[in-house]
Formats: C-alpha cells, sequence, structure tokens
C-alpha cells in the first residue's frame, strides 16, 4: 500500500515521535506466494514505502505495539555492526512468552559479554569442526536419496530437506534419534506459526521441557557431545549458572533445526521451477560453491531485530532509546545499490556480501556447517537424480522469509538414472 496508515494502525499505539507520514501498514513475516519468484513482493517495499518506516506489530509473539523497518542493505548492515547503538538483548522472544527469565545465549547478549558465549561454541562450529563432519553429512544425504531415487519422486522438503540438517545437528548435540519427531513438531509449532501465539508456547515450552532433562542427564552422565561440553563448560575460569546453559542449549536447538530445511527446500524450488540453471548447475559442479551463495542471497530464511541503546538518526529518521528496528534480510538481499541485477542468479557475482547469515558479532554461529550441508545437498542430489520438475498439480505456495514449504513434490525419469 503507498499510503500511510492511521496513527493508531491496526488499533495498537503508536509512539508520540513517529511521524504520520512514516507509518506503514507491513507484516515483517511477508506473506504466502505462488510466484517463481517467491521474493518478488519485496519489491513493492522500495516503491512504496521510505526506505525506513514505522510498522505497527502483526504477528502473535510480538512483545511490542511495533518497530521501525529498515528495507535497505547499507542501513541493515549498519544496525547489525553497530552494537554502540543497537541491541540485540531484546530478541528472541520465545522464553519470554511462556515465562521464563534466562536468557538466549549468546544471541540475546551485547558483546564484551557475547564474546565469552562465542569462545566457549566457536570450536565446535569452525571450518575445521565442520569439515570432520563432512563424512557424516555425506552418508546421511545419500541414505535418503537411496529411500526415493528408484521412486522417481520425492517431497523434497518433507523426505529430504527437512531430515538431513537436523539429523546432523541431533548427533552433534547427542540428542537421541527418536526425538526426531517430536523435534520437528515442536519447531514448526514455533516458527512456522507466528500467528498462533497458543501454538508457539506450545511448542516452546514442550522443548523446554525435553532440553532441561537433557541436560540434566549429561549432568549425570556426561557424554562426548556439544550439550555435555556445554554442561560441564566454563566462561571466564568459572562454570556456567544453570541458566547460562539453558540459553545456550535453548538457542542452539531452536538454531538447529529450520533455517537449512527452509533454504533447502527454496533451493530446489527454485531448480525445478528453471531447469536451465539446473542444467547449468549440473554440468559445472566446480561453481556449487558460489552457487550456495546466491541461494542464500535470493532465499533468506529470517530478518532480525534490534533495540536502540540511545536517541539518533538513521536516514534521517529520529530513532529513540528503547525503540525496535527490524532489519529486512528479505529486502537488503535485493537492494539495486548493492547487487547488480539482484533478481537474476548469478554465479559471476564478484562480491556476494549477502546478509543472509546476519553480520557483525552475531553474526550466524553455524554459518560454515549451514553452507557444507547446503553444497552436499546440493551436488549429491544433481549427481544422482536425473532432471527433475514439480509434480504436476504440486501447491507451489511458499511463505518467503521464515519458512520455505512443508511440501514440494519433485519428480523425474528413473529411466535417466545413472546405474
Amino acid at each position: 500500500m503507498s499510503q500511510s496508515i492511521a496513527r493508531t494502525g491496526s488499533g495498537l499505539p503508536i509512539p508520540d515521535h513517529v511521524p504520520a507520514e512514516l507509518i506503514f501498514d507491513f507484516d515483517v513475516l511477508l506473506g504466502p506466494t505462488t510466484l517463481d519468484d517467491p521474493y518478488a513482493p519485496v519489491w513493492e517495499t522500495y516503491s512504496t514505502r521510505p526506505p525506513v518506516f514505522y510498522a505497527p506489530a502483526q504477528h502473535a509473539g510480538a512483545r511490542w505495539p511495533g518497530a521501525w523497518v529498515c528495507t535497505r542493505y547499507e542501513d541493515v548492515r549498519e544496525v547489525f555492526q553497530n552494537t554502540d547503538r543497537y541491541s540485540s538483548e531484546a530478541n528472541f522472544p520465545f522464553l519470554t512468552m511462556i515465562g521464563e527469565t534466562f536468557r538466549a545465549l549468546p544471541p540475546a547478549s551485547d558483546p564484551p559479554e557475547h564474546d565469552k558465549y562465542r569462545m566457549l561454541l566457536n570450536p565446535w562450529f569452525s571450518p575445521k569442526a565442520v569439515a570432520q563432519l563432512e563424512a557424516r553429512i555425506h552418508a546421511v544425504v545419500n541414505e535418503l536419496i537411496d529411500g526415493f531415487l528408484e521412486k522417481g519422486e520425492c517431497d523434497v522438503a518433507y523426505d529430504f530437506g527437512r531430515i538431513y540438517p537436523v539429523k546432523i545437528f541431533m548427533g552433534l548435540m547427542g540428542f537421541p534419534p527418536d526425538r526426531f519427531e517430536d523435534f520437528l513438531a515442536w519447531g514448526y509449532a514455533m516458527l512456522h506459526d507466528m500467528k498462533n501465539l497458543e501454538q508457539m508456547k506450545w511448542g516452546a515450552s514442550s522443548a523446554l521441557a525435553y532440553l532441561r532433562s537433557f541436560v540434566a542427564e549429561m549432568r549425570e552422565a556426561p557424554g562426548d557431545n556439544l550439550t555435555s561440553r556445554i554442561v560441564h563448560g566454563e566462561v571466564e575460569g568459572r562454570p556456567l549458572t544453570d541458566d547460562e546453559i539453558m540459553g545456550i542449549v535453548f538457542f542452539l536447538w531452536v538454531g538447529g533445526l529450520d533455517t537449512v530445511a527452509a533454504t533447502s527446500s527454496l533451493m530446489f524450488r527454485q531448480m525445478a521451477l528453471d531447469p536451465a540453471l539446473q542444467q547449468q548447475l549440473r554440468e559445472h559442479p566446480e561453481t556449487h560453491a558460489d552457487a550456495i551463495e546466491e541461494f542464500l542471497r535470493m532465499n533468506p530464511s529470517v530478518n532480525s531485530a534490534r533495540q536502540a541503546k540511545v536517541d539518533h538518526e538513521l536516514r534521517g529518521v529520529q530513532i529513540k532509546k528503547g525503540d525496535m528496528v527490524t532489519c529486512m534480510v528479505a529486502t537488503a538481499n535485493y537492494d539495486p545499490a548493492e547487487f547488480e541485477d539482484p533478481r537474476s542468479f548469478r554465479l559471476d557475482r564478484a562480491s556476494n556480501r549477502h546478509l543472509t547469515f546476519i553480520a557483525g558479532p552475531h553474526r550466524c554461529l553455524g554459518s560454515h556447517l549451514a553452507r557444507r550441508e547446503l553444497r552436499i545437498a546440493l551436488t549429491e542430489f544433481l549427481r544422482r537424480i536425473p532432471p527433475f520438475q514439480m509434480k504436476p498439480g504440486a501447491d507451489r505456495t511458499v511463505v518467503p522469509g521464515l519458512v520455505a514449504m512443508k511440501h514440494l513434490p519433485l519428480v523425474w525419469d528413473v529411466n535417466a538414472i545413472r546405474r
């Protein structure tokens, strides 16, 4: 919509310092689309709204009446990197939503406090550590492909994308395999139905109850896994407190469930709808690392918010201490001021500084693992599966910026399988 809304927007109060002409109805969760280019709607923000505007809250998990929304690459990167002006401590609303008082760590902390928790976790997600998981990732990916290769079809979102990264993550954390379906159900309730507060609360409460019991098990019987290392870990020469342990474990649990699955589903959707791109990637496997960066740029799975620490200006807009600022990665990654021809998939980008993994000190802890998982999935799928397309009549609905899709049926000619 091209004009600002009334001061109360959707029945919600608007802070007095927000100019009426900067108030716009806008759902940061974006909305469902069946378009071949699911992020096409983000272009509306470039032509119908200022670079920075104010939007009343739109979803059930919101704890504030609204937030400033920044849509341009330069501004989003500035908010992510400038920890003197912007705080992450108000992030991660799932815990306060269910009455918990501990923080998700490290994301709900700022430097220098944030740094000590990253130092504890970084060795487990370094390029060297991720390289040691490569054989396991290959095994999981190929085991899944074995299960549907000869059938000539699969639901790549449900039977593949949602499974392989979670299996890797569960092994890293030491979680028992028989909790797989529970994890997916709890995560889906929290992350994919954010307009249903009761479902979000159920997912978060169920997950936390289980994680508390698993932490207790690791305390009594340490194991060779990341959860045990956290339970028995130290920061600054002292043991972690119970709240710190739960904050770290809960954050990792949420972060490990969904983002790779979302990107993976959108990646395969894009290739299914673009046979020329699919063929190009089949013929040039040496480009797969660059391809993953383009898939990540074009299919960001989350946006992120910060809270202003001080009064200041952002692109001439007055931001007050305490205001929330939502960073729209989904629009920043398509900013033509940063990316030439941003709506085209290009393997020859000289610089692909997308913000899908955020930027600054809160840059995604698992980015190296995510890249490796996506690259192996892409390479092995194209190596073993013949040219594929979406199953005729399949639902093409996708919700960009939050979750790719729950189902994505693909089909291929079994006679074309390389024996």
